[in-house]
């Protein structure tokens, strides 16, 4: 995924969050379980409608399997993966 200009980082996050969750294979129910927050906090988060605080991104990103200094390894972050 590419950065589209006049994003702002809120929808980015979501963005980035549904590109993860997609490749994982796994529902907003199931990552909500994971990272023990509410699905519907899940769906507002990819849909740039919440502003996710860094404790939820920090769950949501292990649940994941990732470490937050990957999650932000993205074209839409500007940070390309080595």
């Amino acid at each position: 995924m590419s950065r589209k200009n006049g994003e702002s980082i809120q929808v980015r996050i979501g963005l980035r969050i549904k590109e993860l969750r997609n490749q994982r294979g796994l529902s907003q129910e199931k990552l909500a379980m994971l990272a023990d927050l509410d699905r519907t906090y899940i769906n507002s988060v990819e849909n740039g409608r919440r502003n996710i605080s860094i404790n939820s991104l920090a769950k949501i990103s292990a649940a994941l399997g990732y470490t937050l200094q990957d999650f932000f390894k993205s074209d839409l972050f500007g940070i390309k993966n080595r």
